[in-house]
């Protein structure tokens, strides 16, 4: 298979092809040639992209900033940075995908620093889509175009590439593999073959590339990312577009020893069948006995309780106007697109939503909701036409550290810092938590503020057979310090279908919206 067209198929099966409704982007080393576009030389990364394509893959470098968001520009110009890990110092750790180098960010001093890959073939561009610090003070990281991961040691400043094993099973999906997350456990590395729907388990020692392949019990079908459980536990989902998909419970320890003493590895597996309107499952995270995960291609994210095997849908804030434009009128329902998931450390689970342009973090305890708009944007990956401040990063990974949660601008060429612990302008809570249709009709959203400023409300279900109507007079209003704003929100269906679903009742100023979600219950 033509490394083009794999790069082409992973973002659609990421759920990344579509920015929008109806916009249709395009991907570095998957992009239509033609030879006779200029490059004009400028001894940088750039070369690497002719001259119409630099302003949509180079993005200018300009980092932005909010009262809760700092960024900062990769010196050099056009790396497109992507995977992104820490050491146990709080220094960040991140690969460029037209590079091929790690490159380091020090918080304290501010500082970047680069480390040229001498072996990377000349031109070449790969997403790199994992990346994990080792205790041996390496960085392990995957590449998808030539089909290897990657270890680069810190202290010797040496990487080392370890040939990524194709799939042997029937169920793979794909010719060639396509390492994703990178995960270090102990003497081994996990691995996910999204093309090969499998689980890699590749020995991190030096002298070797031993591996073991853990199949995908579900027949064909493409192996999302995965999360550690509590001891050999590993958590991972496997879906086929359009015909369904599992979460899978994986014993990595049974698993071997079932290998080693000849007898029948599937024992060491429990599937459970993902909901029907799960699509792509990339991100997914497990805490205090929940599974999480991030459905890329809509706008909702899961939990799974293995106590009673049941899936519960949240559906994450809308995108704001100016990640997706909508110049042309083409793009009728905006999705945010959680991408991957991980834990603050406080316990909130945090996503990095692609085409909301923005890193939210979902408390599972008060089931409140904060997202923060990345300032910086780049225009030629949204219906921007003549817009302003307009666009997407494509903050395709982040790192949390701290009170921080860094991320990757992989196409405004930046890194950036969301600051979890900056006082919000604001604050929500609603009343009742639970609503029962056509007896709770009306839930009260009061909104504390905490400073001055223009404060809109919204509300949206995980249904489209549930709605709420704001009053108008209350859509937008001024706050000032210390007001409080009651606003009764009312719930209706025209056509209610029985079930129990989310509903996120919440209010959005300047680079911020925060919501709590109610329990709707339809008899």
């Amino acid at each position: 298979m033509k490394k083009r067209t794999k790069g082409i198929l992973a973002f659609a099966f990421l759920g990344g092809i579509m920015v929008t409704s109806g916009v249709t982007i395009a991907i570095p080393g998957i992009v239509p040639e033609d030879e006779s576009m200029r490059i004009t030389e400028t001894g940088t990364p750039a070369d690497n992209f002719p001259d119409v394509q630099r302003p949509q893959f180079c993005g200018e470098g300009v980092p932005g900033s909010t009262p809760y968001v700092t960024e900062y520009a990769v010196p050099t110009p056009c790396t497109l940075p992507l995977a992104m890990t820490s050491d146990p110092s709080g220094r960040l750790w991140f690969v460029q995908t037209n590079t091929g180098m790690v490159a380091s960010f020090d918080p304290l001093t501010e500082t970047f620093e680069e480390f040229e890959n001498p072996v990377w073939p000349r031109g070449a561009r790969s997403m790199m889509w994992g990346a994990d610090y080792s205790a041996d003070n390496s960085i392990w990281y995957s590449d998808e175009v030539n089909d290897a991961v990657w270890n680069f040691s810190i202290d010797r400043e040496e990487y080392r590439r370890v040939d990524f094993p194709a799939a042997e099973a029937a169920g793979a999906s794909m010719p060639d593999p396509l390492p994703q997350r990178v995960m270090v456990d102990g003497s081994q590395i996990i691995v996910n073959d999204l093309f090969g729907n499998k689980i890699t388990l590749l020995d991190a020692s030096p002298s070797g590339d031993a591996h073991v392949d853990v199949p995908s019990p579900l027949a064909t079908g493409f192996a999302g990312g995965f999360a550690k459980g509590p001891g050999s536990q590993l958590w991972y989902t496997s879906w086929d577009p359009g015909a369904g998909g599992l979460l899978v419970s994986l014993d990595m320890d049974g698993y071997r020893r079932a290998l080693a003493e000849g007898a029948d590895p599937s024992g060491s597996m429990m599937t459970y069948e993902l909901p029907a309107t799960v699509q792509t499952v990339n991100g997914i995270v497990e805490s205090d006995g929940l599974v999480w995960m991030a459905d890329t291609s809509t706008s909702n994210f899961y939990s799974f309780s293995p106590a009673d095997e049941s899936f519960t849908r949240y559906t994450s804030a809308r995108p704001i106007e100016a990640s997706y434009g909508n110049q042309t009128g083409i793009v009728t329902s905006p999705l945010s697109r959680p991408y991957w998931a991980d834990l603050h450390r406080d316990g909130r689970v945090v996503f990095n939503e692609q085409t909301a342009n923005r890193i939210s973090l979902f408390d599972p305890q008060t089931e409140t909701l904060t997202g923060y708009d990345i300032p910086s944007r780049n225009p030629l990956w949204a219906d921007c036409g003549d817009l302003q401040d307009c666009g997407l990063a494509q903050a395709f990974d982040f790192e949390p550290v701290g009170d921080k949660i860094w991320y990757t601008g992989w196409v405004t060429n930046t890194i950036g810092a969301v600051d979890t612990s900056a006082p919000l302008p604001f604050s929500v809570s609603v009343e009742p938590r639970t609503a029962v249709y056509g007896v709770d009709d009306e839930v009260v959203m009061t909104v504390s503020a905490s400073a001055a400023g223009l404060v809109s409300v919204e509300a949206n279900a995980s249904t489209p057979s549930l709605a709420a109507r704001i009053p108008l007079e209350l859509a937008e209003f001024d706050v000032t310090d210390g007001m409080h704003v009651v606003v009764p929100i009312g719930v209706f269906s025209e056509a209610p279908e029985p079930g129990t679903y989310k509903m996120l009742v919440g209010a959005r100023a300047d680079g911020i919206v925060v919501g709590q979600y109610v329990t709707a219950v339809v008899p």
